[in-house]
């Protein structure tokens, strides 16, 4: 089963990879983190403006009522706007304004937990790691990976035990990307699916 599920979504999704839009380390992880409760296309509405204006210094330096007008029409927007200074901030102080390789530096930045860390770190640093968002979370629940009451820290951790011999980033962006356009949490589109005869649903 694990081998035809790797395969399928290979085959669905053969160029996978992270769809936030970035140029920069920190564009990432400021990018991640404004993701939460929100689509990474309307993400990538607003970094395209933010990014364009303003340099990792200049955001540290900026006011907050501006970084609001920009994010608006992404969700907590007030707080992610705090999010930001603090963030370029950290990394400016303790970081030489570079994103490390680091777990713990990361989750300690403000608004970046461990589902943000490991999208950070995977693609930044190729590290071996699946990152559990609604998407992964509804995917691996409706194959049977996980249980239902699985909260996202017992789904990483099954994943990584269940696919611990593959490429776990690959699998990542393909089990997103899977759950974002076809295995979707309204009206999945299961003709398109080649993982049918698995699903719980």
């Amino acid at each position: 089963m694990k081998s035809e599920i790797i395969k399928a979504l290979a085959t669905m999704f053969p160029e996978a990879k992270c769809e936030l839009v970035y140029n920069k380390d920190y564009e990432l992880l400021i990018a991640t983190m404004l993701s939460a409760q929100t689509t990474d296309r309307r993400v990538n509405d607003v970094t395209r403006i933010l990014f364009d204006k303003y340099t990792l210094k200049e955001l540290s330096e900026c006011d907050i009522e501006e970084l609001e007008n920009i994010i608006k029409p992404i969700g907590t927007f007030r707080k992610k706007a705090i999010y930001i200074k603090e963030i370029s901030n950290k990394l400016i102080k303790e970081a030489n304004g570079i994103v490390p390789n680091d777990r713990a530096f990361i989750e300690s930045l403000p608004g970046c937990g461990h589902k943000t860390c490991n999208v950070v770190l995977s693609n930044l640093y190729n590290e071996n790691c699946v990152a559990v968002d609604t998407h992964v979370s509804r995917v691996a629940k409706r194959l049977g990976l996980v249980k239902e009451k699985d909260n996202p820290l017992i789904i990483e951790s099954k994943l990584n035990s269940c696919f611990k011999d593959y490429n776990l980033k690959d699998l990542h962006h393909r089990m997103v990307l899977f759950g974002r356009y076809i295995c979707t949490a309204k009206n999945p589109k299961c003709e398109k699916c080649l993982l049918s005869k698995y699903c719980k649903k």
